[in-house]
C-alpha cells in the first residue's frame, strides 16, 4: 500500500520527495515509514523497483482479446508499449536516473507474449510474429521519448498505420504493376 501510495509522488517530485509528503501520499504517520523500511531511501528504492518491474507490461499483454483483428491487436499492443516505456522514461528522469533501466531476466518476455498474441494472424504479416514484437518495441519506445514523441506526436492509430503500411505509397505501387 505504501509503495503503491509513493509512486506517483515519486513521479512528479522524484527524490526530493519527503519522508512527510511521502507518509501523506499513504495516508499513515512519517513514523510508519521508518518502521516499515527503515529509511526513506529504501521506500524509494523498493517503489522504483516495483515501478519499473516488467509483470504489469506482461498481464497487460496477455488479457489482449485473442480474438481481436490484426489491426486491433497492434493498437493494444502499441499503446501498452508507449504508455509502458513513456512511464519507465518519466521515472528514470524524475529519480534522475542515466542509462537503462535495470536488467532483468525476463525482460524480453513481452516478445513471447506478443508473438503468440499474433500468431493467428501470421499469414497476414511480411515478417515472423518474434519480429513484429522487437519492431514494435523499437517504434514504441522512439515514440516515448519525449524530445522524439513530444516534438511532433504520433497518436497510436497513426503509429499502427504506419508500422502496417511503412511510407510506401500503395496506390504508387499498384500503377506501376
Amino acid at each position: 500500500m505504501i509503495i503503491a501510495a509513493v509512486i506517483p509522488l515519486l513521479l512528479e517530485r522524484g527524490a526530493a520527495a519527503t519522508s512527510r509528503e511521502i507518509a501523506e501520499a499513504a495516508g499513515i504517520a512519517e513514523g510508519t515509514i521508518f518502521r516499515a523500511f527503515g529509511d526513506k531511501e529504501t521506500l524509494i528504492a523498493a517503489a522504483v523497483d516495483r515501478y519499473l518491474d516488467p509483470v504489469a507490461l506482461r498481464t497487460s499483454l496477455r488479457s489482449i482479446d485473442p480474438d481481436l483483428s490484426l489491426d486491433d491487436k497492434l493498437r493494444a499492443i502499441f499503446g501498452l508499449l508507449k504508455e509502458r516505456f513513456s512511464g519507465v522514461i518519466r521515472m528514470m528522469s524524475a529519480m534522475n536516473r542515466q542509462g537503462p533501466p535495470p536488467n532483468r531476466d525476463t525482460r524480453m518476455d513481452f516478445a513471447i507474449i506478443i508473438a503468440e498474441l499474433l500468431e493467428p494472424h501470421r499469414d497476414e504479416l511480411r515478417v515472423e510474429p518474434e519480429q513484429v514484437a522487437q519492431f514494435a518495441r523499437l517504434i514504441a519506445f522512439a515514440a516515448a521519448i519525449p524530445v522524439f514523441g513530444e516534438s511532433l506526436p504520433f497518436d497510436t492509430d497513426e503509429i499502427v498505420d504506419f508500422f502496417k503500411h511503412g511510407v510506401k505509397n500503395q496506390s504508387a505501387t499498384r500503377n506501376k504493376d
